[in-house]
């Protein structure tokens, strides 16, 4: 069994979720919606990790302006294990200023990062993953480790994983990271899938606070100089003014940009647990139960000869008629009807929206 007693999880919960508009809004963003079943994503988050880890050993990063959010879905949730980002700046500043919070908790601490909203089928595989990452860990103190997902297609929505040196540690096998690909065209992401030496990205990392923290400084100095300001006033008086100061000043960085693809040491440990990073409107489709013509139907629709499609009706009464391959859904205030290989697109409105007399849909 690994030993978990200085392990930590922290759930990422400050996305915005814009390729779920009209449902997801600044208000109610993707990790808090049902999307999928009873629990909303982050509820069914939270869960797995605690078949793992004690509630006492799981932390959430928000930001301020969703935090009573966090706390009406998460009620278990300590207020000490809510950390609360002023705004967004993307996850390095996210898993940097919990990687201060969890340091000051134990010197020794390991942090599993991984976002809110993400599905997962396979729960003990899942957790089967992550303790053999935090054993790696614990083995090779000095790396950073992330979880691959064996792919199954080749997909163009996801970053890929190249795996480079394969290594046998406590009886399992892992890799040494080669490098790291942007989401490819379907031509390149035919090519990764065909080789076998690519994984999907998850977005889920395992490492030391302090190995962490030492690549920020070295490849990410501006941030690093910005998370010492805070370190030095954690836990006193003017910790949130000097919070919000340097909040304002740093960068907006992805960890995966900033730090691992430059890292030295970076291995990876391969998972198959029905992983899905829900993305858009049209993977819901595909995870969600269909009826006999193909169909995800919420609500109490009227629908004659469709098929293929997710209709999500509210208070209106929405009726289709002969068509195919949509995503329709329908909000008190808003409307969007998509053909199911543009959701990704739905983003695009999102942006219009921001730049328009229309922000109030937002």
């Amino acid at each position: 069994m690994t030993d978990l007693s200085h392990t930590f999880a922290v759930v990422m919960a400050g996305g915005v979720g814009s390729r779920f508009w009209p449902k997801s809004r600044k208000a109610l963003p993707k990790q808090f919606l049902s999307l999928l079943d009873k629990r909303t994503l982050i509820q069914a988050t939270c869960k797995r990790l605690q078949e793992m880890l004690p509630q006492d050993q799981i932390y959430v990063v928000s930001t301020q302006d969703q935090a009573t959010r966090v706390v009406r879905q998460l009620r278990w949730l300590r207020s000490d294990r809510l950390i609360r980002e002023p705004f967004g700046k993307n996850t390095a500043p996210c898993i940097g200023l919990a990687a201060l919070h969890l340091a000051r908790r134990s010197p020794e601490a390991v942090m599993i990062v991984l976002p809110a909203d993400h599905h997962i089928t396979e729960t003990d595989r899942f957790l089967h993953a992550l303790n053999s990452a935090v054993a790696l860990i614990r083995r090779q103190p000095e790396a950073l480790a992330t979880i691959g997902i064996d792919p199954t297609f080749p997909a163009t929505g996801y970053g890929y994983i190249q795996r480079g040196e394969a290594f046998a540690f406590d009886q399992r096998q892992a890799w040494r990271v080669r490098a790291f690909a942007e989401k490819p065209t379907h031509e390149v992401a035919v090519q990764f899938f065909s080789s076998g030496e690519f994984l999907w990205n998850s977005g889920i990392f395992v490492w030391r606070c302090r190995t962490i923290l030492e690549y920020i400084e070295e490849l990410m100095p501006d941030l690093y100089a910005g998370l010492m300001e805070i370190d030095a006033v954690l836990g006193r008086a003017g910790y949130r003014r000097v919070l919000n100061r340097v909040y304002r000043q740093i960068r907006s960085e992805s960890i995966d940009y900033g730090v691992m693809e430059k890292a030295s040491n970076v291995v990876v440990v391969e998972g198959d647990f029905g992983w899905s990073d829900v993305g858009s409107w049209d993977e819901v489709y595909k995870l969600a139960a269909k009826d006999g013509d193909g169909n995800v139907v919420l609500g109490e629709p009227v629908l004659k000869d469709v098929r293929n499609s997710y209709v999500e009706s509210g208070r209106r009464l929405v009726a289709l008629v002969g068509v195919q391959d949509l995503v329709v859904v329908d909000t008190k205030d808003a409307l969007l009807i998509c053909h199911r290989n543009q959701t990704q697109d739905v983003k695009w409105v999102v942006e219009k929206l921001k730049h328009s007399e229309k922000q109030k849909y937002l």
